[in-house]
């Protein structure tokens, strides 16, 4: 009997059945996977296609200016292209890098490692060169290499490299890092933009697809108290004595002395080839030395202060002394001799010091140079900065108790100094150190900042004693070489044996190292600007190793500047130095 053509073997039935029933299956498990990428995966997918298709550059923002007291730039950001290619649009890999590297001035190790780059197609931004010359840019963009493009991206410069080592530097991606760049970073800093663009997979940009730009926000500006002709004109003066006579460097810095404005902070160190220049180290701050015969005006000051002496108080002061198994010379030799108080300051006389220093205890001494600055940082709070070093009155040992009254067992900045001796130009008051008077901001409002803060050291009757000795130091005393003509100075030498690496003052040569400096204001009968120079090792060889003959001519040079800048006349009742000295002694040279 034969079967009917029409109806399925019951064989055929069931595995028509199970193949429906796979096909059923494969389409839950792909129905459950476009929904799970629908619901649950679909902002990544769609990232990764905008990925492909979107393009992000950043606008950075312009970094705030900085200007001098007069507002003249000191440093700003200078126009400049950053290149850059995508090598996933790279068409021909080696012959781009070649093309780019030849007008970019690369050897042939860098052309190899920007083909390598471009050829591996890892990323989608890759820097060739940055902040580059805008016409060699523009010759490269002509070419229309696939996937190499440019963005603006300011460099900072600092006009004519003056002040840089206050202004200090930021890196590539202008993030300051020294000096008051560092500091007020977050100020200068503005808020980068940010462009979108779609294009397709040769770069082009889609038609009809909608580009987005967030404008980029600018910094703000700072002020400075600089002065920028006061400033460059310092930095020459200094540059040119340290080289003439050959020191390891130098300091220089303008006070106001009234307001505790600096004017001027220059830094001068000898370069590895020999040559001097302006450093971008700011050693006026970072530095700290034992100051020398200028602490003298400090403990002098003190003791008058207290009632303890007064100018024409009289001492025994003998050549050489023994203090704790130590003997200590005076300044230069002499036999046992009565000299006033006036008298030591002005032959900078050691042990005569260290005579009127104990007319007061060490803890009353050591709270004045507190009062003066010393032992803590300034204001200025510059990065790195020190505070020099002042130990408590318990820790002193030994001779300690009797040099500090001289400038040995405590060190300071030329700030600290520059401060300190300002306050006999002030009157006593102590004026704290300022660089930043205001701030700009974006919309070109001035904010001032507040004026530098104060507090009083001396009595004002004080500070007019120290200021009519110290103009003797000028005229018949260790500063004679700080003499301007027509105009009446105040102020003090001093010269200190550096600290060597073993704890000595003598050197591998038996030598020793100097550090030398002047303090001084004018003019003295109403101080307007307070002046430090200070002179890095010179040569210990020469006679331009002391404060008086390395420091004080700069301070006079400096001095004659800065009163034709700012006009500063001499006063009406200005005295000129007597042509007899009054401290003279036969057969007597004081360093």
């Amino acid at each position: 009997m034969r079967r009917n053509p029409f109806v399925a073997a019951p064989s055929l039935k069931k595995r028509l059945r199970w193949a429906l029933a796979v096909l059923l299956v494969l389409l839950a498990v792909l129905v459950r996977q476009v929904s799970e990428l629908q619901i649950f995966g679909g902002d990544q997918y769609r990232a990764a296609g905008e990925d492909i298709r979107v393009r992000a550059t950043t606008l950075p923002a312009e970094r705030g200016a900085i200007f001098d007291r007069t507002g003249q730039e000191i440093a700003m950001s200078v126009p400049m292209r950053t290149l850059y290619a995508d090598p996933k649009a790279v068409t021909d890999p080696v012959g781009a890098a070649k093309a780019v590297s030849s007008m970019l001035g690369f050897d042939a190790a860098k052309e190899a490692e920007l083909a390598a780059t471009f050829a591996a197609r890892e990323s989608n931004f890759s820097f060739i060169a940055r902040q580059v010359d805008p016409k060699i840019v523009k010759a490269i963009i002509a070419l229309k290499i696939p996937g190499i493009g440019s963005y603006e991206e300011p460099s900072r410069t600092i006009v004519g490299a003056s002040a840089k080592s206050v202004v200090g530097k930021t890196d590539t991606d202008g993030v300051g890092t020294a000096g008051l760049e560092l500091k007020y970073n977050d100020i200068l800093t503005g808020t980068n933009g940010r462009f979108v663009r779609k294009q397709d997979g040769q770069g082009r940009s889609i038609p009809g697809s909608n580009n987005a730009v967030v404008d980029p926000q600018p910094g703000q500006d700072l002020v400075l108290t600089l002065d920028r002709s006061i400033q460059y004109q310092v930095d020459q003066i200094l540059a040119e004595q340290v080289a003439r006579i050959g020191a390891r460097g130098g300091t220089a810095m303008v006070m106001n002395s009234k307001t505790g404005d600096i004017y001027a902070m220059a830094n001068v160190r000898r370069n590895a080839d020999g040559t001097f220049s302006n450093t971008s180290g700011n050693f006026a701050a970072v530095d700290a030395h034992e100051t020398g015969s200028v602490a003298k005006v400090f403990s002098v000051a003190a003791a008058i202060n207290e009632g303890a002496i007064a100018p024409e108080t009289t001492f025994h002061v003998p050549g050489a002394q023994v203090f704790d198994n130590f003997l200590i010379r005076d300044a230069y030799p002499h036999p046992l001799q009565e000299m006033t108080v006036k008298e030591i300051l002005v032959k900078s006389s050691n042990l005569g010091t260290v005579l009127a220093a104990q007319r007061i205890s060490s803890p009353t001494l050591e709270s004045y140079l507190h009062a003066f600055g010393f032992g803590s940082k300034s204001d200025l709070d510059l990065p790195d900065e020190s505070a020099g070093i002042l130990k408590p009155v318990k820790k002193w040992q030994g001779t300690e108790k009797i040099t500090v009254a001289y400038g040995y067992g405590f060190s300071s900045t030329s700030v600290q100094l520059l401060s300190a001796v300002n306050v006999i130009a002030n009157n006593g008051v102590y004026v704290a150190p300022r660089l930043v008077s205001a701030v700009i901001d974006q919309n070109g409002k001035t904010k001032y900042l507040e004026q530098s803060s104060a507090h009083e050291v001396l009595k004002s009757s004080t500070a007019a004693q120290m200021n009519l000795m110290m103009r003797d130091v000028i005229c018949y005393g260790t500063g004679t070489k700080a003499q301007i003509p027509g105009m009446t100075i105040a102020g003090k030498t001093g010269t200190g044996y550096k600290i060597q690496s073993d704890g000595t003052y003598g050197t591998d040569e038996g030598g020793r190292k100097y550090f030398a400096s002047f303090v001084g204001f004018l003019p003295a009968e109403d101080p307007q600007v307070t002046v430090l120079v200070s002179i890095d090792e010179p040569d210990a060889g020469s006679r331009d190793r002391f404060g008086g003959t390395a420091a004080a001519p700069v301070f006079a040079n400096i001095g004659g500047v800065v009163a034709r800048e700012l006009r500063i006349k001499p006063a009406a009742t200005t005295q000129p130095c007597g042509r007899v000295d009054p401290y003279a002694r036969a057969n007597e040279v004081a360093q």
